[in-house]
């Protein structure tokens, strides 16, 4: 994984997290976080650009990307969300600038909401927030993980690279869909696959949805408007729950915004931040 290296490791209550810090130290600190079944890779554009002003801490969730995966691990929204609050401690970040996307956003939301995580601003990119959430592909899976879990690793492997491409609108370049599927295949990555999907549950969401109006920070949603995950509508629902927020559709792109507009997503949040510095 030379191409985006997490060089740093902190034990979590759920197993090694891989991390990684870009930029100069004393610059305020931006902390992204990625979504299902992805990993930070693809934040790599934007935290690159980001990290010319800020200070940009990456990292891969547990049983994502580059960090630990293992039988029996807890990957779960619930378990994320400690796990943010106490990486967030490690790093000594008392109130970092906030981007987190799909899962991310239930996991920010989460750490913020239930565990005490003070932000500066956060920032909102297709977010698992609300419910009703999952594809019926998703929920066909979590039903059936145990059946999906034994499928022939050239199956299992054609079907990742089915799905994640879908989070694109105008299509993966083949080696980004390589990266972003390689966590996933063989041993541990296949049933590690299956684990995250068959423990995502929406009471996790579900437990916050009603709190959003208690968020007083500074709060932008962005959305890719050709979104075929989550529909955009559910952005302008988002908005309305929390006191002050602002929604920026990003025209062209589908549920995976860092790849399908990366320099227009990353405009929109350099204003956000800087605002809310």
């Amino acid at each position: 994984m030379s191409d985006w290296p997490l060089t740093q490791t902190f034990r979590s209550t759920s197993g090694d997290v891989r991390w990684n810090r870009l930029g100069e130290p004393g610059q305020a600190p931006v902390v992204l976080c990625h979504g299902t079944p992805f990993s930070s890779y693809v934040w790599r554009a934007v935290a690159r650009s980001l990290a010319r002003r800020y200070q940009v801490f990456v990292w891969d969730m547990p049983g994502y990307g580059t960090s630990q995966m293992y039988a029996g691990q807890d990957v779960s929204l619930a378990a994320q969300g400690k796990v943010f609050t106490e990486l967030l401690a490690h790093w000594g970040l008392a109130e970092p600038l906030v981007v987190a996307h799909d899962f991310g956003g239930a996991v920010s939301l989460r750490a913020h909401l239930l565990h005490g995580a003070s932000y500066r601003a956060l920032a909102l990119v297709d977010p698992v927030a609300l419910a009703p959430w999952g594809s019926p592909f998703f929920r066909l899976v979590g039903e059936h993980s145990d059946v999906f879990g034994q499928l022939p690793p050239a199956l299992h492997r054609a079907l990742v690279r089915e799905y994640v491409g879908s989070a694109s609108s105008p299509g993966l370049h083949p080696a980004v869909l390589d990266r972003l599927v390689e966590p996933w295949l063989g041993d541990p990555g296949q049933a590690a696959f299956y684990r995250q999907i068959a423990q995502a549950d929406q009471r996790h969401t579900d437990e916050v949805q009603a709190r959003y109006g208690e968020i007083g920070i500074p709060t932008l949603v962005c959305w890719g408007q050709d979104d075929t995950w989550i529909p955009p509508a559910k952005g302008h629902e988002l908005v309305a729950r929390i006191p002050g927020a602002r929604l920026e559709p990003i025209a062209g792109a589908g549920h995976l915004v860092q790849e399908d507009a990366p320099a227009e997503l990353t405009a929109v949040l350099i204003d956000f931040l800087q605002h809310a510095r």
